[in-house]
């Protein structure tokens, strides 16, 4: 089958690769990069565990065709943490407020995550709800998700963050 080339930025690194036309982004990132933060869930985009940001907008990687993002700039969870290391406000968040149980959707969600609190640096919880509604856990029930958000926000914004959750 044909191959096209693909040249885009992933996680502050240039890649370049030859893909048939219709690979997914998911199956390139895990496949070809080996990046496998982002999640294959449902494979029809109401799940969100593949959510990726693409050129500053959260997007599903199972619905995207590879060459669709052809001189993007995609960051993955394998891109989060901070510069030297160590965890992004987000991760901490996660971490310290138990935003996570199995960890199967937490890349998704904290994928997304970061893209709202680019758009929205001080959500309330209706607006974190409500920004995170295209992702789904099974396990949590979401409060401490939206608390682990709230704690990332707080730490972002250098206001008081609340006590770690029970």
């Amino acid at each position: 089958m044909e191959q096209i080339p693909v040249s885009l930025t992933v996680n502050g690194k240039k890649v370049q690769r030859f893909v048939e036309p219709r690979t997914l982004l998911i199956h390139f990132l895990r496949e070809e990069l080996d990046l496998t933060g982002p999640h294959i869930g449902c494979e029809t985009s109401h799940c969100g565990a593949c959510t990726v940001d693409m050129n500053g907008m959260s997007v599903k990687s199972c619905t995207v065709f590879a060459v669709q993002a052809n001189g993007a700039e995609l960051t993955t969870i394998e891109g989060m943490a901070n510069p030297d290391g160590t965890l992004s406000a987000l991760q901490e968040g996660f971490r310290q407020m138990h935003g996570l149980q199995c960890g199967f959707c937490t890349p998704g969600m904290i994928t997304r995550a970061h893209t709202l609190l680019k758009e929205n640096p001080n959500p309330t919880e209706d607006e974190i709800r409500m920004g995170i509604s295209g992702n789904l856990c099974r396990c949590t029930g979401y409060q401490n998700i939206v608390k682990a958000i709230q704690y990332a926000a707080a730490k972002l914004n250098g206001t008081d963050i609340q006590e770690a959750a029970e």
